[in-house]
């Protein structure tokens, strides 16, 4: 699979123009100019994508949409569209997000079919944004400071709308929830190696699993790591009280735990009580 480590490389690939600058670049799409069709390849940065009037070439009643789509160095795209959408990018070097991730948020690693779809108003918003970005770069002041500014507002942007898509379409997104805490149930139901982690089930449902992370988060107000520590509590809790023959040990192994020190730890964190005490205060109780 071909790989592109620099902006220069990728521009003269899809038909981009020469970047100014090896770690932030912008501009606007010529669809007429660029290449329409690519079997998957990885790109070794960071790219936003906005889009409007963009429609998926495979399916023929598909409307036309505004949308924000990200890259990240990790993810393959492949792509086969038509000429037909206007847009523009922003491209990212690892370098930059490195030294200045405290400005980003997780949405530089969503996946492609996880994009942000935008009201003709949020479009406006954007495009404001992005038309004083453009206008500082293609100038030649390409202070690091003020186009980061810029990058950082786009990103607050993304992040408002966001949460405004999560909450206008809450049918879709209440079922990714759903699935998230039937997979957890499901995975207790047979014999388990170790505790499951936010990539397992982000895999399981076919999400990145920063998309899943925020999708739990905004509708239970808790991360998905805190929704599975909280499931695992809750079933060690019932293991405790209903197998009494049980150790602390055995607990442990059956609920994913390698060492069963570090349950006991995990335990009283959450619970203020050791396993041994729960047991005996329930017992009493």
């Amino acid at each position: 699979m071909e790989k592109f480590e620099d902006f220069s490389s990728y521009n003269q690939y899809l038909g981009l123009v020469a970047p100014f600058d090896n770690d932030i670049d912008v501009g606007y799409y010529s669809p007429k100019e660029m290449l329409l069709k690519s079997d998957p390849i990885i790109v070794d940065f960071y790219r936003i994508s906005i889009k409007m009037g963009y429609s998926n070439k495979f399916d023929p009643n598909a409307i036309p949409l505004n949308a924000v789509f990200f890259n990240s160095p990790e993810i393959a795209v492949g792509w086969d569209v038509d000429p037909t959408y206007t847009g523009m990018y922003v491209q990212l070097s690892k370098k930059v997000i490195d030294q200045n991730r405290y400005l980003f948020r997780t949405y530089l690693d969503y996946g492609q079919h996880e994009a942000l779809y935008l009201t003709d108003e949020e479009v406006e918003e954007i495009s404001a944004v992005f038309q004083l970005m453009i206008k500082y770069y293609e100038r030649g002041k390409r202070n690091f400071n003020v186009l980061l500014s810029y990058v950082n507002v786009l990103i607050s942007l993304v992040e408002a709308f966001y949460i405004r898509q999560f909450s206008t379409d809450p049918k879709q997104y209440n079922r990714i929830v759903s699935d998230f805490q039937q997979s957890l149930i499901d995975y207790y139901k047979h014999p388990v190696k170790q505790l499951p982690g936010v990539q397992y089930f982000a895999d399981k449902l076919g999400l990145t699993s920063n998309y899943l992370g925020d999708i739990i988060k905004h509708f239970t107000k808790k991360s998905a790591l805190e929704n599975i520590h909280e499931f695992v509590i809750k079933r060690a809790k019932e293991l405790l009280e209903q197998n009494q023959q049980m150790n602390t040990a055995e607990v442990a192994y059956q609920l994913g735990f390698e060492y069963p020190n570090y349950f006991s730890k995990f335990f009283k964190k959450q619970v203020r009580l050791s396993p041994k005490e729960y047991r005996l205060q329930f017992t009493k109780n």
